[in-house]
């Protein structure tokens, strides 16, 4: 279970409550900390103990700049397990999101879920009252939350019909080994963005690999907050992702192992 965070402690500890309310319980936690916050390292070292699951820390040594790529990669690499679940530090996991992700897992795929929105208020709520209780889909119906229908749990089959939506790192799995061969995550994509999560999507499906989703069975909850990334950073990312797609650098050069051209 990989988990990319950056300086959102409240909201940290919020998705950590979430795993430890989790129906499967088979599982470890891996924080991709894209910082060196000294509160997240303290309240780590004094709480680590009071959760079922282990938890490993990875996080940079020295503050520079946007490395989300970079401390995936070594969150994969310090992962145990076999297989991998992606979330970010502000997306709270329903109780069955790990169960959902663990029970559909099929070699050659790499399956994706959605997330609820949740609006300024609830989100308010939730952290002022440091409380899951908002998230029952009542709770949310009446909320000022966004996407609600993503929010329906129904795992008998899927309710997903096909378009044309893209990968999101806030809630997708994938076999280790399938990560391993196209080299992990690029970390060229050194800007807040989307690239990496679409560069991953596209490296994949070349590989071989298709993608299912576990929409409305696999259900995050994004908690509210201003969007940061900038329309210059955006252009840039979307530019550098079709200079990959035109190499066809399906096993990307600086990812785990930093590789040459005649490697790939």
């Amino acid at each position: 279970m990989l988990l990319a965070y950056y300086d959102n402690l409240n909201a940290l500890k919020l998705v950590l409550e979430g795993f430890r309310q989790q129906s499967f319980t088979n599982f470890e936690v891996i924080i991709a900390e894209d910082d060196n916050n000294p509160e997240t390292r303290q309240f780590l070292k004094e709480k680590l103990k009071s959760y079922f699951f282990p938890i490993q820390h990875v996080h940079m040594e020295v503050k520079r700049g946007f490395r989300k790529s970079e401390m995936l990669n070594k969150a994969v690499c310090a992962s145990t397990g076999e297989t991998l679940v992606l979330i970010d530090g502000d997306c709270i996991p329903h109780k069955h999101f790990l169960k959902e992700h663990h029970k559909n897992q099929k070699n050659g795929y790499f399956f994706f879920g959605r997330r609820v929105l949740l609006g300024e208020k609830i989100t308010a709520k939730i952290l002022s009252g440091k409380s899951l209780s908002y998230l029952s889909f009542y709770s949310l119906l009446f909320s000022d939350s966004t996407l609600k229908k993503e929010g329906i749990y129904w795992p008998w089959f899927g309710l997903y019909t096909k378009n044309k939506r893209k990968l999101s790192g806030h809630n997708w799995s994938v076999q280790k080994e399938d990560m391993l061969k196209i080299n992990g995550f690029d970390e060229d994509y050194n800007r807040p963005g989307v690239g990496e999560d679409y560069d991953v999507e596209w490296r994949l499906k070349a590989m071989g690999l298709k993608m299912k989703s576990v929409k409305n069975r696999a259900i995050v909850y994004h908690l509210f907050h201003k969007r940061t990334n900038s329309r210059e950073n955006v252009e840039y990312v979307y530019s550098l992702l079709e200079q990959k797609k035109q190499a066809m650098q399906l096993k990307c050069l600086n990812g785990i192992e930093k590789l040459s051209n005649t490697d790939k």
